[in-house]
């Protein structure tokens, strides 16, 4: 009867505190640490095949929230080191191919635990730079499938392993630019729509490699602030809803290009924060839907970007998607984050 009631008025206490103008921080962090455990449920098991990519944004989350030692790193490192493959290649779990993007993922985990010397670098290296294309594209896997979200992983992967060298940088930057409509924004492959999550990437890349300078930064900057709608959140292409990830892929891309005054910046915030659960923590997409680890870190992120909660949040830096202190460890120099 006392654990019924202990139960009965933390949720009440959880209930009585007003989320849409509290960053909920010690609920998200809750939150995100019991995802692990729940191996009874649809979403651990639906989700299994990208857990690495999970696991990247539940740490990072906990970085934000400056909560990184709430999971144990002696027990992610050899799981993560489980997933690598003898090609030098990551998959989404232990069961699971290798490919770009969890390989990616699994990079910037060991960025953050500061643990790179757990691999063999130039391993890795060799996988990324054998998915080169001779149009400078990369596919994700062995399959071939083409997407400027992979030039983006690989072109990041291999500036935080420090070996942008071994690729043809200059074929790169022209398919990137090859993908970039007449509306200033981005597809996943020329001709493709534009589109708030490749343009993120397109943006990032082209900010590593230096060569920013090659797009029309007012067009873009248009594109990515129409974005907002009139409850304050952002959509990621025309006619489409709101949706708390774009906080990140459309605000990260006005942050790189130095453009993120162009939104209203407390309307997002509302918008982010009316998007929390109060009771079990964690972030939807949207006010009222169920939470997940993917929108609770896009959230984190947008909130850090517009520079809300300063004394609560660490800094994420908008082209790498890691904190700015990670970065600076690795001694990578980020002109744009002068503009921030």
């Amino acid at each position: 009867m006392t654990d019924k009631n202990n139960n009965s008025n933390e949720t009440v206490a959880a209930t009585t505190i007003d989320h849409t103008t509290t960053l909920l921080i010690d609920k998200h962090v809750e939150y995100i640490v019991k995802l692990g455990s729940k191996k009874d449920s649809f979403e651990y098991w639906v989700t299994e095949h990208i857990r690495m990519n999970g696991m990247y944004w539940g740490l990072s989350s906990l970085y934000l929230l400056k909560s990184l030692g709430n999971l144990d790193k002696n027990e992610i490192l050899p799981w993560l080191l489980s997933c690598q493959k003898p090609n030098g290649g990551f998959g989404g779990n232990t069961s699971h191919d290798d490919h770009l993007l969890s390989t990616l993922s699994a990079v910037q985990i060991l960025v953050q635990y500061d643990a790179l010397d757990k691999i063999d670098i130039n391993l890795v290296v060799n996988y990324v730079v054998k998915l080169q294309k001779e149009d400078g594209s990369f596919i994700g896997d062995q399959w071939g499938e083409v997407d400027t979200r992979f030039s983006y992983a690989a072109i990041m992967c291999l500036s935080l392993l420090k070996s942008l060298d071994k690729i043809n940088t200059e074929k790169a930057v022209e398919y990137i630019l090859s993908c970039q409509n007449f509306d200033g924004g981005f597809g996943s492959i020329p001709g493709a729509e534009s589109h708030a999550g490749q343009i993120f990437t397109c943006v990032g890349a082209l900010s590593i490699l230096n060569k920013i300078d090659k797009i029309d930064i007012d067009k873009l900057g248009w594109w990515l602030s129409e974005r907002q709608l009139p409850n304050g959140g952002l959509n990621g292409r025309p006619e489409k809803s709101s949706d708390v990830c774009y906080s990140w892929w459309v605000l990260s891309a006005l942050s790189a290009i130095n453009r993120l005054h162009w939104i209203d910046n407390d309307k997002l915030k509302n918008y982010i924060l009316k998007c929390q659960d109060n009771e079990t923590g964690g972030i939807a997409d949207k006010p009222g839907d169920m939470p997940d680890v993917f929108h609770t870190f896009f959230g984190i992120c947008g909130l850090s970007l517009m520079g809300y909660f300063k004394d609560q949040i660490e800094s994420i830096d908008p082209v790498y998607a890691l904190g700015t202190k990670t970065l600076q460890k690795l001694g990578l120099t980020l002109p744009w984050n002068k503009n921030l």
